[in-house]
């Protein structure tokens, strides 16, 4: 067993079971001691930043052979194109500084002082500089769902569906951090067939329950990567919420897909939960049936056992509602294949590009990752505690976004993703 996921160990910091960071996890991120202060890299356990300059200034990382001042970078992406062995050696020299019989840190206060700062006194930031962000459609009952809404039961999937990753090419300068309010976008909508558009506020603004993976060590143009070899390409995993304006969306995406009802902003999470700290949680993917042609079949099939949940609390309400309850392993299509696919024209993707898995919704409504689905395109409506009734999203609404995988006694999760809608600007 990798030592670093051993349920057994224990950090000397005191992390409560239902917490997503214990000494499991050990995700990345990049964080400031204040609004006005240097950005530098960290991971987190239990409600500590463990600054990772400050353990690499005091020499204890130096046996992973990484530069001086990598973790005083303001992103990961330095450290995302180490050599992946370099980077599981700095997650186990970390591990092994926090365990609760090591006593180099446990018993040093001074340096304690320097390296552990309290999770609520810092400001997370955007993990990684992405250059490109590929969104795909890869859940088979979300796509099924919509398929039936605007064409029926009888041609809900599209004849290309099951046999290739669906994606577009979504707009990279409009990822934000947890936390950052979104402003409701403007844009063309035809809110009657017979009538010509109109131009305003979007009335049909909805989330999107997603996950993502950022890519590490990318591929040359021309050379693509095989199914089997892509999860080497692949650094870690984020929540995404690709907030959607549905109504602009119905009148532009003919006939080449989302633009403007997607460009205005994505979510993502602050914490990089890697591969290695998922790694008890590989569970087996939808078997795929017809199969998939030889270049997207994979020798070890899996996936993982995330659970998921979307919560919506209306502005000034004491309480949320949880409208969504899914899971990761709903996806039809792994990371694996979208990344083998998105490379097989020889297409080079490069360290922090973003790959999303697309809305992630399970077999019933309780588990359906959009108000499009939940409300059955409007028609079923919901209500919110202190909100009243909703189809989609109203301004001040704040959407929250939650994941983990459940281990005995502990969990390893993501912590959240969430936003605020903001009143749609003036017009132009």
């Amino acid at each position: 067993m990798d030592p670093t996921v051993d349920p057994a160990v224990r950090s000397f910091l005191d992390v409560d079971p239902q917490c997503h960071f214990p000494l499991q996890n050990l995700p990345f991120g990049v964080f400031s001691p204040g609004p006005r202060a240097g950005r530098r890299i960290a991971t987190r356990v239990g409600d500590w930043i463990v600054d990772l300059a400050a353990l690499q200034d005091a020499g204890l990382l130096q046996d992973a052979g990484l530069p001086r001042g990598l973790f005083s970078q303001p992103v990961l992406n330095p450290f995302m194109d180490a050599d992946p062995q370099q980077r599981r050696l700095v997650r186990r020299l970390v591990h092994s500084l926090l365990r609760a019989d090591e006593p180099t840190l446990r018993d040093d206060p001074v340096l304690r002082g320097r390296v552990l700062l309290p999770k609520d006194g810092v400001v997370m930031h955007l993990p990684v500089l992405t250059r490109d962000y590929t969104d795909f459609y890869s859940s088979r009952e979300h796509a099924t769902n919509v398929g039936i809404m605007f064409r029926g039961k009888e041609n809900a999937l599209l004849p290309n569906w099951l046999h290739l990753p669906v994606g577009y090419h979504g707009r990279a300068s409009s990822i934000v951090v947890s936390g950052t309010p979104i402003t409701r976008p403007r844009g063309q909508t035809r809110p009657a067939d017979d009538q010509p558009p109109v131009f305003g506020p979007s009335r049909q603004l909805d989330f999107e329950l997603e996950a993502g993976c950022f890519v590490a060590g990318g591929n040359r143009l021309g050379e693509p990567v095989a199914v089997d070899q892509a999860t080497d390409h692949i650094f870690g995993l984020v929540l995404v919420n690709d907030w959607s304006a549905r109504d602009i969306q119905k009148w532009e995406y003919q006939p080449l897909g989302p633009f403007n009802a997607k460009n205005f902003a994505t979510s993502i999470s602050p914490w990089v939960v890697t591969l290695d700290a998922l790694a008890p949680f590989r569970c087996p993917a939808p078997a795929q049936e017809p199969g998939p042609l030889p270049y997207l079949r994979e020798g070890d099939r899996h996936t993982y056992d995330i659970r998921l949940e979307v919560e919506v609390r209306a502005q000034g309400a004491a309480d949320g509602l949880r409208v969504c309850a899914s899971n990761f392993r709903h996806l039809y299509w792994t990371m694996a294949q979208q990344l083998a696919h998105h490379t097989v024209t020889g297409c080079n993707l490069g360290t922090g590009d973003l790959l999303a898995s697309g809305t992630i919704s399970g077999p019933d409504k309780g588990s359906f990752g959009s108000l499009l689905e939940i409300t059955w395109r409007g028609t079923e409506p919901l209500t919110l505690p202190g909100g009243g009734g909703r189809t989609f999203l109203a301004d001040g609404d704040t959407v929250t976004m939650t994941g983990w995988c459940q281990g005995d006694g502990y969990r390893v999760g993501f912590g959240e993703v969430t936003g605020t809608i903001l009143p749609a600007r003036a017009a132009p």
